[in-house]
């Protein structure tokens, strides 16, 4: 969202954050059709008609399936995997890919690739995103990171790809733990992209900002000043 707003400031933005239920990553696949119609349908409510599933582990498949049962047009859903995707067409890096079990064991990304005619190894880091969630301790954070990166050999790797919206929050682990010469590929920048070729100017609006979560937490709140520093929105809490 802090990415959407920098490219399009005058859009109207409704963020809800399905707190209660996250990390969604190691969720079954029923569970997480069930929490995306619920979403769709509270946006929806809303008065939304333009949607980014900023969260991976919704795969595409799913997402699609969905869009009649939600009245939800493909040309109005823009989800993570296709830019990230799309960034690496005609490149020549070597990636590896991080995400939530639930994301690798969809198949969408390495699906993707495949269809760009790459080949990215994917791990899953399960423990990362419900820490970073709870606002565990940067040495917690980089304990996990290391432990996946001492998993990995380097040689010939040229790029990481963040592939948990939740990850770029601990990208400072990942340039730590990581080797120097590995570069961090953040989806968020892609997906803001794509939003800004295909909602704009058509979401033009005031620059209001709205945040809903289902369940309270401090730790959201802290991200809120610290990514939207200033911004007069209020956190709603759904009862």
């Amino acid at each position: 969202m802090r990415r959407i707003r920098d490219l399009v400031p005058s859009s109207d933005i409704l963020y809800y954050g399905d707190i209660r239920n996250a990390p969604y990553g190691n969720r079954s696949r029923a569970e997480l059709s069930t929490l995306t119609i619920r979403a769709l349908q509270f946006l929806a409510e809303q008065g939304a008609h333009s949607i980014v599933s900023a969260c991976n582990s919704v795969s595409a498949s799913l997402a699609i399936s969905l869009f009649d049962t939600c009245s939800v047009s493909p040309d109005y859903l823009i989800e993570m995997v296709g830019p990230t995707v799309s960034a690496f067409k005609g490149s020549d890096m070597q990636a590896v890919l991080f995400a939530t079990q639930a994301t690798i064991d969809a198949g969408i990304y390495q699906s993707g690739f495949q269809m760009i005619g790459k080949e990215v190894p994917c791990y899953a880091i399960p423990e990362l995103a419900g820490a970073i969630e709870r606002g565990e301790s940067p040495g917690h954070i980089r304990a996990i990171v290391r432990a996946m990166s001492e998993r990995i050999s380097w040689s010939g790797i040229d790029v990481a790809i963040l592939a948990c919206t939740h990850y770029p929050l601990a990208i400072d682990a990942f340039r730590v733990e990581l080797p120097p010469h590995v570069a961090i590929f953040d989806p968020a920048i892609a997906v803001a992209e794509r939003v800004e070729a295909r909602f704009w100017p058509r979401e033009a609006g005031d620059g209001k900002t709205r945040f809903v979560i289902t369940k309270d937490s401090e730790v959201f709140r802290r991200y809120v000043a610290q990514l939207f520093p200033g911004t007069e929105a209020r956190v709603e809490v759904l009862e």
